[in-house]
């Protein structure tokens, strides 16, 4: 049956070549495609969980509500009415128990890292200009063990923070507008007025416009003087040994009340469900491409039986049953299949690998250059060399049912 079916695949040389790069290309091109959409995922993936916390305990708010005071200005069982309620906030952000919940997370094993932080709304000065702002306080080698931030710095490093409690990291866009060069001194003034001189040490680029134009870095007993609570502590950063126990290990932590827990996922779910988007696209080219190559595999077949009736004709009358014409033309169908997507992995594997050593850079972003994010998971592949194995086979099907319910007597007849 196969030397029957390459036989009539090499008698029709032309029609075969094209089949074949038809095929060939549906396979790399889905290859390619998805490589690029899971790399920029891939890339995205690690923004999110290495440059930030897997898991984030921050302080929670507490709002003031009509009921708030019942205790102090009512009796039991009176209630109070308000010509205008009273509404805001109770206190500054803080986690109250933080002694707590750090000893919870030295006795979990899950928890590979921890570290302490405080965020403190401020302004910046230099002369007459000013920015607001926002100063992260932070314990240097806890926070390096945490996220891995230091590959964005362009000058200076995060440790030097906590040898001078004066030193301030910059995000570049700040240093930037305010005018400053590092060794230069900027003021920092917090919400009650009270002012700070500190040395720009260095400074960092994300990338992302929002931390880099407003954020710096200070030491965190430095941040809490800068905010005139020392000890406060507004947010806890937590790094998990296993990534995947963070939506369980942040809905856990959710039953204290005390403080507010959110997983990387959950802070980021806006961009996963782009992720959604991306997996509905290659879906649907995934089904574009199963479609044009199952069409031109069915166009090709049902024309190689119009041309090979003689020669079905013949089979027939030698003693070929309809089931043994049936596997001939699905053999051919499978082969091309197979032949299609085995040389379209290769080509894809081939145009992903040369894509990934293209570099590139934004004039917008000083750190080095990266290359094209592309993902070569296997798995890419194995559905890459399935997609064309299966769409050929279904395409090929209706034909070969066809050819195989032809008769002799038919055939003979038809021709005359």
């Amino acid at each position: 049956m196969i030397f029957i079916a390459l036989r009539q695949l090499w008698a029709r040389k032309r029609q075969t070549v094209l089949t074949l790069l038809g095929v060939m290309l549906g396979a790399a091109a889905y290859i390619i495609i998805s490589g690029i959409l899971l790399g920029f995922r891939d890339y995205l993936l690690d923004q999110m969980v290495n440059n930030d916390a897997h898991v984030r305990i921050s302080a929670k708010a507490r709002l003031i509500e009509e009921t708030s005071f019942d205790h102090v200005f009512a009796r039991k069982n009176e209630a109070l009415f308000w010509i205008v309620p009273p509404s805001g906030r109770r206190d500054n952000e803080r986690i109250d128990n933080v002694q707590e919940w750090m000893g919870r997370l030295r006795e979990d094993r899950d928890v590979e890292a921890f570290a302490p932080q405080l965020n403190v709304t401020v302004i910046y000065r230099k002369g007459k200009v000013a920015r607001n702002g926002r100063v992260l306080g932070v314990v240097p080698e806890l926070q390096a063990r945490v996220a891995l931030f230091e590959k964005y710095i362009l000058h200076g490093t995060l440790r030097e923070l906590a040898e001078n409690g004066q030193k301030i990291l910059m995000g570049e866009g700040l240093r930037e507008n305010l005018g400053l060069r590092y060794g230069d001194s900027v003021t920092v003034v917090n919400s009650k007025g009270d002012q700070q001189q500190f040395k720009i040490s260095g400074s960092f680029q994300t990338g992302n416009r929002a931390i880099d134009d407003n954020l710096a870095y200070v030491a965190l007993t430095t941040a809490q003087n800068i905010s005139g609570n020392p000890g406060q502590i507004s947010d806890i950063a937590v790094r998990l040994r296993d990534v995947r126990q963070s939506l369980p290990k942040a809905q856990l932590w959710s039953n204290d009340d005390s403080a507010k827990v959110q997983s990387w996922e959950q802070i980021n779910s806006s961009i996963l469900d782009v992720f959604q988007v991306q997996d509905m696209t290659r879906y649907m080219l995934t089904a574009i491409i199963l479609i044009v190559a199952g069409f031109g595999i069915y166009n090709i077949l049902s024309i190689v039986i119009n041309q090979k009736k003689r020669e079905i004709a013949i089979l027939r009358s030698v003693g070929y049953e309809s089931r043994d014409v049936l596997i001939i033309f699905m053999t051919q169908g499978m082969l091309l299949g197979v032949a299609g997507g085995l040389l379209g992995v290769v080509a894809g594997y081939l145009i992903s690998l040369q894509l990934s050593t293209i570099t590139f850079s934004s004039p917008m972003i000083k750190s080095k250059s990266t290359g094209m994010m592309i993902s070569f998971t296997y798995i890419i592949y194995v559905f890459g060399f399935l997609m064309a194995l299966i769409s050929t086979t279904i395409a090929s099907f209706l034909p070969a049912v066809k050819a195989g319910k032809l008769s002799p007597i038919d055939i003979i007849r038809g021709q005359e």
